[in-house]
């Protein structure tokens, strides 16, 4: 292509563009005339531009510059027309505006009613000496259950009632078994005493996993809060007088705890927690003396030292605080539920 014969294509271009842009009477138009001139694949800039290649190379110079200063006048010419076009109508008249019309307040979060029951918890049970400790969500068999007194056959181990994920791995030397969805954050207790001696005073918080039908009471993921103090002389009297400081403290009213005898593996004697509040009783967790066999497994001398150990499910004491009948609530992310919080 001869130099004379693009430079040509550019000047009628740039006036058939300019002429464009000043008569669009309207955003829509001129958005049109946009791309008709100036987009970026199909515009027709874009397309003279294709034919710089095809200029002599002692021409090329002289066709590059003016190239650059047309595309700078049609991209002048067009934020003109906007700027003319958000001042006033197609004749320069002023758009009708009332400055004093109160605008649109946007909508300012919050944090989810789990997440601030899970701060509370948190602030109440750091007033009772108790650490927060936390730990991952992915675990081994030897941390979600060998170490915890749960024996290969029991039942709490079937794949039925458990996320599993891989095959069997070796870990610094022991043989740990299969990878799990942690089933409860006691995982949490066991990775702080291994490595910590006593005394220990911790909780953990966070999420577990069990595939359990959702339901009003259940979720295939909920989160839990378990405390565990390890010292010499700990009795049930002591779990039983720290559960009910939390309760008093979370329920902000005067609430009494009631143990009914039940069995975990890794507490003994273990016990059901309910709460008497607002005139009925309610269960809202499990608790007991650590196993001996649980000390054991993390290098502790159960003769010389003793435990309790507690797990309350976080959406139930949360459901229970704002009366909730369901929890599967928490989880719909309707704004409409959550903004009540």
């Amino acid at each position: 292509m001869a130099l004379t014969e693009l430079l040509s294509e550019l000047d009628r271009l740039s006036a058939e563009a300019t002429a464009a842009f000043e008569a669009a009477a309207d955003g829509e138009v001129l958005e049109a005339a946009r791309i008709d001139f100036l987009g970026a694949k199909s515009g027709r800039l874009k397309q003279v531009q294709k034919g710089l290649g095809k200029v002599d190379k002692a021409d090329k110079p002289a066709a590059g510059k003016r190239f650059n200063e047309v595309k700078k006048q049609l991209e002048a010419a067009r934020q003109s027309a906007a700027e003319r076009l958000a001042g006033g109508g197609p004749s320069g008249e002023a758009l009708e505006f009332d400055p004093t019309v109160p605008g649109i307040r946007p909508r300012l979060g919050h944090l989810h009613p789990i997440t601030q029951t899970i701060e509370e918890l948190t602030d109440i049970m750091g007033r009772l000496g108790f650490t927060v400790v936390e730990g991952p969500e992915v675990e081994d068999q030897w941390h979600n259950f060998e170490a915890l007194n749960i024996p290969a056959a029991h039942p709490a181990r079937d794949p039925l009632d458990n996320f599993y994920l891989a095959t069997a791995k070796k870990m610094a030397g022991k043989e740990h078994g299969g990878w799990l969805l942690r089933s409860q954050t006691s995982t949490v207790q066991i990775r702080v005493m291994e490595k910590t001696g006593p005394p220990v005073r911790v909780i953990s918080l966070g999420r577990v996993y069990r595939p359990d039908t959702a339901d009003a009471t259940h979720y295939p993921m909920f989160h839990q809060i378990e405390g565990l103090l390890v010292d010499r002389h700990v009795t049930m009297a002591d779990l039983k007088s720290v559960l009910r400081l939390f309760a008093s403290s979370f329920f902000e009213d005067d609430v009494h705890i009631r143990f009914r005898p039940s069995f975990f593996p890794f507490t003994e004697p273990s016990v059901e927690v309910d709460m008497s509040w607002h005139g009925g009783w309610i269960e809202m967790g499990g608790a007991g003396m650590v196993d001996p066999n649980v000390l054991e497994a993390v290098g502790y001398d159960p003769e010389e030292v003793t435990g309790f150990a507690f797990g309350l499910g976080i959406e139930r004491v949360c459901a229970r605080r704002h009366q909730i009948a369901d929890i599967r609530e928490f989880f719909k992310n309707d704004v409409r539920f959550l903004s009540q919080f």
